[in-house]
């Protein structure tokens, strides 16, 4: 066991400052999503279906914010590395430029067309007007996200983790706290149902946003100059376009994927919409630490690699792997000691409670596939500069096999959604063996730094 988790001395250390700050804030994050789910599983099964398919809008932007995470965690951890506070900035322009033309249009979609939008997903009457009244009040917090997001992405990346986890948190306990008092009406506070859970969300990343732009003004790190923000240089963009593009068309590209397991879902009834809502909830709250193992090794690595120290990085990558599957199986035994208990903590159908218990212990392999495969591709290989691999790799797997094969059991052999569902879940192994050859194979870590001016 000694030498199973033998890594150089103050590896631990290093890897866990980085490692502890974002497990907690994924932690809150997922019990805030747990929390959405049984306060509206309280409501009823539309309520709790329907902010579901809603949140896949949501659940694409984050895909966008993972995608600029890793985009910009691969030019922005290296500098850091070399100390280049001018080019970060500039790497933070590009974010905002990207993160902002995304969720203004989004935004613009989701409030003004807010029946169109949802149809995307279902065709269920009753979930397509709850959907739309919840799409119409969460909308501005896109646009708020849009601003703090690539901001949070790069306070990460100079290593200024613990604050932007107090401030992720601390948005996430006050969107709880008004989950409740607007789902439910406590005390002075109306009871909006769905709409209140959506309002909530805006108000609480306004209040992140406003607490960003006082950080932004009082920090001593970035330089504060806007103009000079936005005057991004040929070379950057350039580079940007080679390491960082093919990361984010890569989670891009896999999220739309993924997304279109909710569109499957959606047309295949309530039950499964539900369980699998809660699902992907409880099953976030499993692999907190696999995601925050990869994120702290994203910048952890990156700033190796920037400081030349190259074989450091790739003896770290070997231990980061060990620890990774070590947390994959703890997630999996957790998943089975909770799921007994987790039908119970809301209100749905015994159709859909049986769907949710096959599905958790499904989940049980899945996410043991997840957590590698996001630790080798969107954080060994984007970090060492080897972004293109994970991209073909992610492409072929998922909309060549994973979403042709959903399509195909759903609706040509029309087979029973749990079938489909774990037709569904097959990406992860099949593109597994292929990351970890590319991972042997080595050659995946070089230092993309250079001057820019």
């Amino acid at each position: 066991m000694k030498n199973l988790f033998s890594a150089r001395k103050g590896f631990y250390r290093e890897l866990f400052v980085l490692v502890i700050p974002i497990v907690i804030q994924n932690l809150i994050a997922s019990a805030v999503g747990m929390a959405d789910v049984v306060m509206l599983g309280r409501v009823d099964q539309t309520s709790i279906s329907a902010s579901s398919l809603a949140g896949q809008v949501m659940f694409l932007l984050n895909v966008l914010f993972f995608g600029l995470n890793s985009a910009l965690t691969i030019l922005a951890s290296q500098y850091w590395g070399k100390r280049d506070l001018n080019v970060i900035s500039k790497i933070l322009g590009i974010g905002l430029i990207i993160s902002l033309a995304v969720t203004v249009t989004v935004a613009g979609l989701a409030f003004f067309f807010p029946y169109t939008v949802i149809r995307i997903w279902t065709d269920v009457p009753e979930l397509i007007d709850a959907g739309a009244v919840y799409l119409r009040y969460v909308a501005a917090s896109y646009i708020f996200m849009g601003v703090a997001q690539p901001y949070l992405i790069i306070l990460k990346s100079c290593e200024r983790v613990t604050f932007a986890t107090i401030l992720s948190a601390s948005t996430l306990v006050i969107n709880v706290i008004l989950n409740a008092l607007l789902i439910f009406g406590i005390g002075p506070f109306p009871e909006m149902g769905i709409a209140g859970a959506a309002l909530a969300t805006t108000l609480s990343w306004g209040i992140g946003l406003i607490v960003c732009a006082i950080d932004f003004i009082r920090q001593k790190t970035l330089p504060k100059k806007i103009s000079a923000m936005f005057r991004i240089p040929k070379a950057l963009i350039a580079d940007f376009a080679k390491y960082s593009l093919p990361a984010f068309i890569n989670d891009t590209l896999w999220g739309l994927a993924f997304n279109m397991n909710s569109i499957i879902m959606g047309h295949l009834g309530s039950d499964i919409v539900a369980a699998n809502s809660v699902v992907t909830v409880v099953r976030d709250l499993a692999t907190v630490v696999g995601f925050g193992i990869s994120a702290a090794a994203s910048i952890m690595l990156g700033k190796e690699i920037g400081e030349n120290r190259l074989d450091d990085a790739e003896k770290d990558a070997a231990s980061i792997l060990k620890v990774t599957v070590f947390s994959g199986i703890i997630a999996g035994i957790l998943l089975l000691i909770i799921n007994p208990y987790i039908p119970g903590l809301v209100k749905i159908t015994e159709t859909a409670a049986h769907y949710l218990r096959v599905m958790l212990y499904i989940s049980v392999a899945y996410q043991m596939g997840q957590i590698v495969n996001t630790v080798l591709i969107a954080s060994l290989f984007r970090c060492g500069g080897d972004s293109k691999y994970g991209m073909i790799l992610d492409t072929i797997c998922m909309w060549g096999f994973a979403v042709p094969l959903g399509l195909i059991s759903a609706f040509v052999f029309k087979w029973p959604p749990l079938i489909v569902y774990v037709c569904m879940c097959m990406d992860e192994f099949a593109k597994m063996p292929f990351a970890i050859h590319h991972y042997k194979s080595g050659g995946w870590i070089k230092n993309i730094t250079r001057e820019i001016t």
